[in-house]
């Protein structure tokens, strides 16, 4: 008897009415550099002509256990932003643009309507940070993932003049830490939050009365995008150092950015923390510094900037709609002490 592709549990034909489905979200997204169209087997993207010596700086990442609530309330149009965010706020660390941006989409058994609901959230992000969607792939994989589940994940390029590097190497004793606040928990931290809030829906959507929101609706609040404000930022000020908040807390991410002999001291009551975290932190009993090494704790990205340039950098980052707070200051020695 013979079996079809189809038969094993790949319907080809659902894939081609998924590219339908998301072209426009795609298109949505094109910048002056996209070369081709969807549908190539590579994404072609034109090097920018304003860049001296350029140099690309690429970065990967997915969306971690965040992507359960997203499959649990059957809410597939944010996730995508996630994907895009967790990738163009890594590069644009080093003061790179995003100029393109891939993604990745496996399946157990392809819907055409949810990929394409995920790629408009794609899209939508793409949009937020001034990259191209110029290619991905949608992968349906019957037997590896259960009913109803997937994943995603993304891949980003940016592209910097090599003089504008930013790598932490001017960092000295004395400069000051900026905070730009987040939007939520962003993508990190969901193993734990899962096991508070846990996974029945019905109690996801009724009201916290401690959280002071649906759990559902705090948990899967966007990634924030920096992009933007970053770019304009760096134009303006001698940013020294740029540090993503994302797994590992300021406990991990924020000494990537120092040279040796470098630390920090961190004020964490020069801003009030986010409801979401203190209720997390009493829910698991959790101490300080198990938070600042699991969450953002409502920080999502750390500028160093040198003492005289703090009123400039803050002005600069308001005017782009940032709320920020200086949170700290280096110091000599290492790592993050928390005050």
């Amino acid at each position: 008897m013979a079996i079809s592709y189809k038969d094993s549990g790949v319907d080809v034909e659902r894939g081609y009415e998924a590219v339908k489905l998301m072209k426009k979200h795609v298109k949505s997204t094109y910048t002056e550099g996209v070369l081709g169209d969807i549908g190539s087997f590579g994404g072609f993207f034109k090097m920018p002509k304003n860049v001296k010596h350029p140099v690309l700086v690429a970065g990967t990442d997915g969306v971690g256990t965040k992507l359960k609530y997203a499959i649990i309330a059957d809410r597939h149009d944010t996730i995508g932003i996630d994907a895009v965010a967790m990738c163009v706020n890594d590069i644009v660390c080093q003061g790179a643009k995003p100029l393109f941006f891939l993604d990745y989409f496996a399946t157990g058994a392809l819907s055409p309507e949810k990929v394409a609901t995920v790629v408009s959230g794609v899209a939508k992000g793409c949009r937020q940070a001034g990259a191209a969607l110029i290619g991905g792939e949608t992968a349906e994989m019957p037997g590896f993932y259960p009913d109803g589940d997937y994943d995603i994940a993304g891949f980003a390029v940016g592209v910097v003049d090599k003089k504008k590097i930013i790598n932490g190497s001017a960092i000295k004793k004395g400069d000051v830490l900026i905070g730009l606040k987040s939007s939520g928990i962003h993508s990190n931290g969901y193993s734990l939050a899962r096991k508070l809030w846990g996974e029945d829906l019905d109690k996801l959507r009724n009201y916290d009365e401690e959280l002071g929101a649906c759990p559902i609706e705090v948990l899967l609040t966007p990634t924030k995008i920096y992009v933007n404000s970053i770019l304009q930022l760096i134009e303006n000020v001698k940013v020294k150092g740029i540090a993503h908040i994302t797994g590992g807390g300021f406990i991990e991410n924020i000494p990537r950015i120092f040279p040796d002999g470098i630390g920090c001291e961190i004020d964490t009551k020069a801003y009030d923390v986010p409801k979401v975290f203190k209720v997390m932190q009493q829910r698991a009993e959790l101490t300080d510094e198990e938070m600042y090494n699991t969450f953002n704790m409502g920080i999502g990205m750390v500028v160093c900037v040198a003492e005289e340039d703090v009123t400039k950098t803050i002005a600069q980052l308001e005017k782009t709609g940032e709320d920020c707070v200086v949170i700290g200051k280096t110091v000599r020695g290492s790592g993050v002490s928390l005050k």
